[in-house]
């Protein structure tokens, strides 16, 4: 199946540094007869610097996918190679801890990640420059709207000094204009600092909004059913008529595969 955006098959690819290859990698859960097949042999190769988004309804395997990239579990069988890069990953939740202040939330980071003391003052202010938030410091979480406690999280993670940064549906409970606002944040971090970044969302404008591709997956087990390049010059917005079109198809090909409705 192809997608409008793909290359002809006959068109030779330009060569690009991976930063992650996933080869026929496979998940199981479980034992005997509660034995569950979460992935079935998945491969993916994501050139350095490249916005991917995974698409799927739950329980097709794109958590279970970036946990095992982000080294929480561990495959089944196949492989995982990141050619010695380091991961940072960010969840819909912020889990800032209630206790701290918006810095020592960022400097616990810094220095699980073994930046000296001294420098962490400095680091934490580069971070919040970065998302935005200059004078948050001394807040706490819940003096924080929702976009402001992702942002925060989203400075936590870039804490790592991460070239690979994870997001599992970072945004799925933020309101559309905060959620809107958050893409724009994570767009332009992603090409100041050349990450490369794997982003999982059920929402189909939001992977047509941020992607340089689409990876479409489908359950039972989960398995990638196919990817859409999105050629679409940046910057782009969720109501742009490209994004639009592009999310249209995309939601004809999840239909396909009945994985329900999730135009968002």
């Amino acid at each position: 199946m192809t997608l409008f955006g793909q290359a002809p098959a006959d068109v030779e690819a330009p060569v690009h540094e991976s930063a992650v290859r996933i080869d026929r990698v496979s998940k199981t859960f479980g034992k005997g007869a509660s034995r569950t097949l979460a992935l079935d042999e998945v491969s993916l190769d994501v050139r350095a610097g490249e916005l991917v988004c995974m698409l799927g309804r739950s329980g097709c395997g794109k958590s279970t996918l970036l946990n095992l990239v982000a080294g929480l579990e561990q495959p089944t069988s196949g492989s995982i190679e990141l050619g010695g890069r380091s991961v940072g990953m960010m969840f819909q939740d912020a889990n800032l801890f209630p206790w701290l202040t918006v810095a020592g939330n960022i400097e616990l980071a810094l220095k699980l990640s073994g930046v000296p003391r001294a420098d962490r003052a400095d680091r934490i202010d580069e971070l919040l420059e970065l998302v935005r938030l200059p004078r948050a410091h001394r807040k706490r979480p819940h003096e924080l709207s929702g976009g402001m406690r992702q942002r925060v999280a989203l400075a936590r993670s870039l804490a790592q000094e991460c070239s690979i940064l994870l997001m599992d549906e970072p945004f799925g409970a933020l309101d559309a204009i905060t959620r809107d606002a958050m893409h724009d944040q994570t767009e332009r971090i992603w090409a100041e600092r050349g990450l490369t970044i794997l982003f999982v969302t059920h929402n189909v404008r939001e992977a047509a909004r941020l992607g340089d591709r689409v990876i479409v997956m489908a359950p039972d087990p989960g398995r990638i059913a196919t990817e859409a390049i999105v050629d679409l010059p940046r910057p782009r917005r969720m109501e742009d008529a490209d994004v639009a079109r592009m999310s249209g198809q995309l939601h004809d090909v999840l239909r396909e595969f009945d994985l329900g409705d999730h135009r968002g």
